[in-house]
């Protein structure tokens, strides 16, 4: 059986939501330094065109969490990059790890909607645009919650597996139209909005993540690690790989 061809990172149209910060951002330069065409989409204006000074991409302002208008949207940055042929989904966390009882129903409901759900509409939204295109990849960043149960991140870790699994049955869905997918589960990445959240406001979080950092013997992850994961992942080089879930930690865990 012949592989299924994958352009160059040179040649391709990439589309990374929640491309404003931290690791989307770094994803955007990593892939920007190759060559690609690169749209960063995100809810807020100013974010989005910092990013994009910073980063070389082009910004197109959405809420991937609207199911009314998300299909336009991609529509939209399909046209504007030649054809989406990788897919980044980095959506941030809103709500900080805390044991279950703290949690309201409320915020249950909230959270899995906000971090989970646009994850299923952004993959949903792209297929029917990689199927006529014959290929490409979708890369979800999840985390580590998602394969280590974690005392305060019952409801994140559910929801990180919940991304974990539709990225799974997206890989085997789609590659039939040569469309890889894969899962990329960092724990704790330095020099995120994510993460100065967790050590400045959750005194619950500050204190379980400070145990966790001396973890990272390997040495503390930053977003160009997933970057250049991502790219691989994107490339020619990654043709083969699909339906994983990949750590990278620096050493916390073995997830």
């Amino acid at each position: 059986m012949s592989r299924v061809p994958v352009k160059p990172l040179s040649n391709q149209g990439i589309l990374i939501v929640g491309g404003t910060s931290g690791i989307g951002a770094a994803c955007a330069r990593r892939l920007r330094s190759d060559g690609a065409r690169v749209i960063v989409m995100g809810r807020n204006a100013d974010r989005g065109a910092a990013a994009a000074a910073d980063t070389g991409a082009t910004f197109l302002q959405a809420d991937v969490s609207d199911i009314g208008t998300i299909e336009t949207v991609f529509a939209q940055a399909d046209r504007s990059l030649g054809g989406i042929d990788t897919l980044i989904c980095t959506i941030g966390g809103t709500r900080l790890p805390d044991l279950l009882f703290n949690w309201s129903l409320e915020e249950i409901r909230a959270t899995l909607l906000s971090d989970v759900a646009p994850f299923l509409y952004c993959g949903r939204a792209v297929m029917p645009l990689m199927q006529a295109r014959g290929g490409g990849a979708v890369i979800n960043v999840a985390s580590d919650a998602g394969k280590v149960a974690t005392p305060g991140e019952t409801v994140i870790g559910a929801g990180m597996a919940a991304i974990i699994q539709f990225t799974r049955g997206l890989a085997i869905e789609g590659k039939r139209n040569g469309i890889r997918a894969n899962t990329l589960t960092p724990s704790l990445v330095e020099g995120t909005p994510l993460t100065d959240r967790l050590m400045e406001e959750g005194q619950f979080s500050a204190k379980l993540f400070a145990k966790a950092r001396p973890l990272a013997q390997l040495g503390a992850t930053m977003p160009e690690d997933l970057a250049e994961m991502a790219a691989y992942l994107a490339s020619p080089a990654g043709a083969l790989v699909t339906g994983q879930a990949i750590s990278i930690n620096g050493g916390i865990s073995a997830a």
